[in-house]
């Protein structure tokens, strides 16, 4: 079946004006004008690092803040985000494509005070949409807008999609532990964005999960950047280290997020930190989660070969 990215591309060939969609109506007067959602893609170089958990809880370290805040699945194959919250979704993204229902109709509240949208099988279907069903599901997308926060969990490793929406997002939270294996796979996927992207500034952050103290994550982070600033010229910034602590396999075993079963536990703790740091720096203009997904499409006609 042919990638997505090479669908991506075909669409931008005959869409260079940037132009949304063309379907404007009053059912999305409800999206802000200004201050659109910032999205944030949270990735790693392999599985079992603890992105999803760190999704979730950052979600929920948002939602204290005040933010209004999408947690978004796009695990093509693991609903990952689904068993972390003991939720079974009745719809996902693939019935917003074939446009049997709406994005807030599939948008599910939970009891943590933060939402999700389960992707799953919804994004491998994206590359089969003609252009005209493509800007619709952009449009549809767009009415996320409202959030202040779309997290978007991805599928760990590098394939394309990955690639894309670390490409697309405001920022692009990659997630490793100090085991080598992880560092290694880690540097991987850095690698393949600097060899895939041109930009230096595309809003790469790292957090080292699983440190057994700050002095420990902090070498491991800084051995990332100096390697990713001086070999693959390419800007990492350190967000912050998460504890090695018991109780996040605690709460993974209860299906609730660790910041709720211990909301004082070091982990907890940490990512309170780290997102409390996102929010002092905010990124620049945002253009919301369709725009996200315009950027997406950009970035893959980047990619195409002359």
């Amino acid at each position: 079946m042919e990638d997505q990215a090479e669908k991506l591309r075909e669409i931008m060939k005959r869409k260079k004006d940037g132009t949304g969609s063309p379907r404007a109506s009053s059912s999305k007067s409800n999206v802000k004008p200004a201050d659109k959602a910032r999205v944030i893609t949270v990735t790693s170089g392999k599985g079992g690092v603890g992105k999803t958990n760190l999704s979730v809880n950052m979600a929920l370290a948002f939602a204290r803040l005040g933010r209004k805040v999408v947690v978004m699945d796009a695990d093509l194959g693991l609903a990952n985000v689904n068993v972390m919250l003991n939720m079974i979704p009745k719809y996902n993204l693939y019935h917003v494509i074939k446009k049997q229902k709406t994005i807030r109709e599939i948008l599910v509240e939970t009891e943590y005070g933060i939402s999700i949208v389960a992707g799953a099988s919804g994004f491998s279907q994206i590359a089969n949409m003609g252009e005209e069903d493509r800007r619709d599901f952009i449009s549809e997308l767009d009415s996320l807008s409202n959030a202040d926060i779309i997290i978007i969990d991805t599928s760990a490793g590098v394939s394309s999609n990955v690639l894309d929406f670390i490409a697309a997002a405001d920022d692009a939270v990659i997630i490793t532990t100090p085991e080598p294996t992880a560092i290694t796979d880690a540097y991987g996927i850095i690698k393949i964005i600097a060899t895939e992207y041109d930009s230096v500034n595309m809003g790469l952050k790292l957090v080292v999960n699983r440190a057994k103290g700050a002095a420990q994550a902090k070498s491991v982070a800084d051995r990332m950047i100096n390697i990713a600033g001086q070999f693959l010229n390419l800007k990492l910034d350190y967000l912050g280290f998460i504890y090695d602590d018991v109780s996040v396999s605690h709460a993974v075993l209860r299906q609730k997020p660790f910041m709720v079963v211990d909301p004082k536990c070091k982990a907890s703790i940490c990512v309170q930190h780290i997102v409390e740091r996102m929010d002092r720096n905010k990124p620049g203009e945002t253009g919301g989660f369709g725009a996200m997904f315009k950027r997406l499409f950009k970035s893959s006609q980047n990619e195409t070969v002359v």
